[in-house]
Parts: structure tokens; C-alpha cells; sequence
């Protein structure tokens, strides 16, 4: 590991946390063979604290390790593929593809060798390891499976043209925590990485002359103009194709809705399925990967795909298989339905790991679980983000309920709690609409028994998300449905 600490973890670069020394490993489209998760496995238990935890770029963390990895070790793993073969750049946050990538029966083309080709393009040039930690890019192929949604730097976005496939540039511009915005450019599929290395070139000149290590793309695009940055990656190549487009014009345009890859799905390969699992906070137990890779080995191609969700996917299973993998991932302490409350439940380290957390997120997310599980059933996810500190370190875009950890006084008793949040907001309210405020772990499962509850009687359909449920009322209008319950029961 290399001397010193960096502000963002890697493989190679010691980050301190709460709970001892925190390194991520980063992979690539979020893809693993079976060996590499045993290679991972045997990490986490000679060094770590026994588990990884999934994040939500599809890397895993190794945490509360205590003694800095053996050098023999971390060439081990390089040669396994896992960390970059460049330390230098190994900081730099992972590449971004739907999990079902190459597997989506809907997807207009298979990103996964875009994926390898940037990432040996950042290995083989050095000038790179300039880039900010957060730099992030992100391939979306067009499948069911969208990641369109997900904080990037730069977005390449596949759409269906005349019959033909095409990338749109998508760039962070804007407010921060929204979503990157479509440049209007279309480019062949071919060419897209040649793009990627001049926006990169000139990304790193104007790094260099503000003499600015941080400089977030966002920043300078607010600053210095998108069509001027455009301008001069136009001048290190042939012009873009660069056509103006209206939605109508985008074949199969679509809002895919997120968790909709857990449960047993149809692969685009005839015969084959894929089985999107629940990690319960992204947490995976040493055993458990263990036992994943022999059932990966068995059932499948050797292979699980992580998630920006924080949860994962085995592939490649053919039909005759598919109910004994879902009854051995009940055996290593597994679901894989999408009624389960931690389908869609997100929570960052919290204060057990982090000192600018103000609560203990995952215990108290682990805790509101097992409270409603026994008293709610849900058709669909509802993304519930527990937020230790207002940095939302877990998830950076809103969620259907945001719960943000604070402290306050009472009675000159300094007391732990949450804010809850509701819905989309608008570009000023980082978490959505504030609906109650310094509410304690004590008074929280009830109230949100009662909030659910009163989604599923109110709701227009049964396919109505909470989401749309909360946006269509005010707030004020929501604590009067959520009053009048109380009152009814």
C-alpha cells in the first residue's frame, strides 16, 4: 500500500475511517469471476474486519483493516485483474455500465468492451493519475437496466436512430447533485472513446492552468461554458456529429425504474436467466462471497456482476436451475424479491465508520427493517437512503425517503435523530421536501409503518411508486393524510 493517506480509498492508498483503515477496490462494469471474489474474500478476513461492503459505483470496500496489505499481496490481486495495473491512476473513481450489460434482451448495444477499453486507456497513460479522484465515467447501453439516472462526470447514452445505433454526450453541468446534461451530440459508436480522451485532454489543460487538482468538471463547465469546452475538443479532432434532436426523434426512448433487475429475469441469450440479489446494505460476508462463487461456478459462467444499487447479479443460469440457485442464496442468508424492505434500502457507514456521521445509519437501517418486515408488504421497492451527514456519501441522487442523521438538544440533553425527506424537491433541496424534522430512532419504525401504509390506501393504482404518490400532494397536504390515520385508528 503506498505511504500516506489519500482523501479518496483505493487499493493502493491507505484512507483513514472510524473503524480503522478503509480500501476500496475498484471493478470495472462491476464484473467478478469466482476466483477474484475468493481472492477478495481471503482480503477482507486476514486483513479486514470479515466482510466487503458493495458502493454505489459497483466497487466493494475492504474496512476496518488494521495492518497494511503485504506488497506480494496486492501484485497478487493486480494479476488477477483486480486494482489497476498503474497504481498511479488506481484512485480514480470505476467505470460506471448497467449490471446486464451484454445480457439485457432490450439493450441496444453491449457496453462491456467500452468498459475494458477506457480502462486500459487510463492504465497505459500516466498524465491520467492528474484527474480529481471523483472523475467518473459512465456507459449506458439502452437496456431495461438504465444507469442514465447515476452521478457521472461524462455519460455516453446508447439511442436508436434511423435504425442505427448512436452515443449521446451526456455532461455534469449545473446544479450539483443533478443529474449529467444532454449535450445534443450524437457520436457512432466507434469513435466514442476518441471523444473520451480529447474531453479528458481538455479537462487536464485547464486542471493544469488553474493549477486546481479538485477542479470538478462541473465547476468548469458552469464557468467557462459547454459549447467553449466542446469547441476545443472539436479542434483535437474531425467535427462531431452534432444534431440537434427531439425526444420523438429517439427510438424506444425510455425512464427505466431502478431495482427493477432484482428477482429472475430472461437473459438475451435463449434458455438463460439471470437472478438480481438483495445485499441487505450492500454487505457481504466473507463466507457469503465464498459460497456465491462456488454457486456461480456451478449454476452460472463464474461470474457476478455488482450494482450501483448496492446489490448484486448471478447470470448465465439455465432454466432447469434457476429455483435451486434461488433456494441455495436462501441457504447463504439471501432474497431476491422485490417486496422485501432492504431491496431498496441504502444506508452509508454511519458513526460506527465515520466521524461526521451524527448516527449509527446501518444499525438503525438493519433495525427499521426488521420492524417492517413483520408489519407492511410491499409490491414494489421504495428506496429508502439513510444519510449520516449531509455529504449523502451511500446514494448522491434523491431517493424515494431520505432520512438525515442530526443531533439536537432537548432538555440540555443532546439527542440523535433524523429529518425525513419525501419525493424529487427541486434543485435546491439536496434530499427532496422536508416533511418532519428531529424525529428519534425510537419514534422513527412506527412513522414510517403509518407513511407506507397510507401510500399503499391512497395511491391511484397499484403501480403508482411512492414517489409519484408523494409529488402529487403538498407537504402540507401529506402530514394531514398521515394525521388523519393516526386519528382513524
Amino acid at each position: 500500500m503506498l505511504s500516506g493517506f489519500a482523501s479518496c480509498p483505493g487499493l493502493f492508498y491507505a484512507t483513514p475511517a472510524q473503524d480503522g483503515i478503509l480500501s476500496r477496490i475498484r471493478i470495472p462494469g462491476g464484473i467478478l469471476d469466482s476466483k477474484q471474489c475468493r481472492a477478495i474474500a481471503d482480503i477482507a478476513d486476514q486483513y479486514g474486519g470479515g466482510y466487503v461492503d458493495v458502493t454505489n459505483r459497483a466497487n466493494l470496500q475492504v474496512r476496518e483493516i488494521h495492518t497494511s496489505i503485504n506488497a506480494k499481496v496486492l501484485q497478487h490481486l493486480q494479476e488477477m485483474g483486480l486494482g489497476s495495473h498503474n497504481p498511479a491512476v488506481d484512485h480514480i473513481r470505476n467505470i460506471m455500465t448497467s449490471p446486464t450489460a451484454g445480457i439485457d434482451s432490450q439493450e441496444l448495444i453491449d457496453t462491456r468492451c467500452f468498459i475494458q477499453d477506457w480502462d486500459k486507456y487510463i492504465a497505459v497513460h500516466n498524465q491520467l493519475s492528474r484527474l480529481p479522484a471523483k472523475f467518473s465515467v459512465c456507459f449506458d447501453g439502452g437496456g431495461a437496466v438504465s444507469v442514465c439516472d447515476r452521478l457521472n462526470d461524462i455519460m455516453f447514452a446508447a439511442v436508436l436512430i434511423d435504425g442505427s445505433v448512436y452515443f449521446r454526450l451526456f455532461l455534469s453541468v449545473g446544479a450539483k447533485g443533478e443529474p449529467p446534461s444532454d449535450m445534443g451530440i450524437l457520436l457512432p459508436p466507434e469513435v466514442c472513446l476518441k471523444v473520451l480522451a480529447a474531453l479528458v485532454d481538455v479537462y487536464l489543460d485547464y486542471i493544469e492552468s488553474s493549477n486546481n487538482s479538485k477542479l470538478r468538471i462541473r465547476d468548469l463547465l458552469n464557468n467557462v461554458g459547454c459549447n467553449n469546452y466542446l469547441q476545443q475538443v472539436e479542434q483535437r479532432l474531425l467535427p462531431l456529429v452534432t444534431k440537434q434532436l427531439a425526444l420523438s426523434e429517439v427510438e424506444g426512448s425510455r425512464s427505466a425504474a431502478s431495482y427493477q433487475h432484482i428477482g429472475t429475469h430472461p437473459q438475451r441469450q435463449l434458455g438463460l436467466f439471470y437472478v438480481g440479489v438483495v445485499l441487505p446494505l450492500g454487505r457481504l460476508e466473507s463466507l457469503q462471497m465464498r459460497g456465491l462463487a462456488d454457486l456461480t461456478e456451478k449454476y452460472g459462467s463464474g461470474t457476478l456482476r455488482l450494482t450501483p444499487w448496492q446489490n448484486l447479479l448471478i447470470p448465465d443460469i439455465s432454466r432447469q436451475w434457476v429455483a435451486r440457485v434461488q433456494s441455495e442464496l436462501a441457504l447463504l442468508g439471501f432474497d431476491s424479491s422485490t417486496s422485501s424492505i432492504k431491496s431498496a434500502l441504502v444506508a452509508c457507514s454511519g458513526k460506527r465508520g465515520c466521524t461526521a456521521a451524527a448516527t449509527d445509519t446501518k444499525g438503525d437501517a438493519l433495525a427499521l427493517a426488521e420492524y417492517l418486515e413483520t408489519r407492511i408488504t410491499l409490491e414494489y421497492p421504495v428506496n429508502i437512503h439513510l444519510s449520516g451527514c449531509e455529504k449523502s456519501c451511500a446514494q448522491h441522487g434523491k431517493s424515494d425517503m431520505t432520512l438525515l442523521g442530526v443531533k439536537f438538544e432537548v432538555d440540555n440533553q443532546t439527542m440523535e435523530g433524523y429529518h425525513l425527506y419525501v419525493g424529487n424537491g427541486n434543485n435546491h433541496q439536496k434530499f427532496g421536501r422536508e416533511l418532519y424534522r428531529y424525529i428519534t430512532f425510537a419514534e422513527l419504525p412506527a412513522l414510517i409503518e403509518k407513511i407506507l401504509t397510507v401510500y399503499k390506501l391512497k395511491r391511484t393504482h397499484s403501480g403508482e411508486s411512492f414517489g409519484e404518490f408523494t409529488n402529487r400532494y403538498a407537504i402540507a397536504q401529506l402530514k394531514q393524510l398521515f394525521h388523519n390515520h393516526t386519528r382513524e385508528q
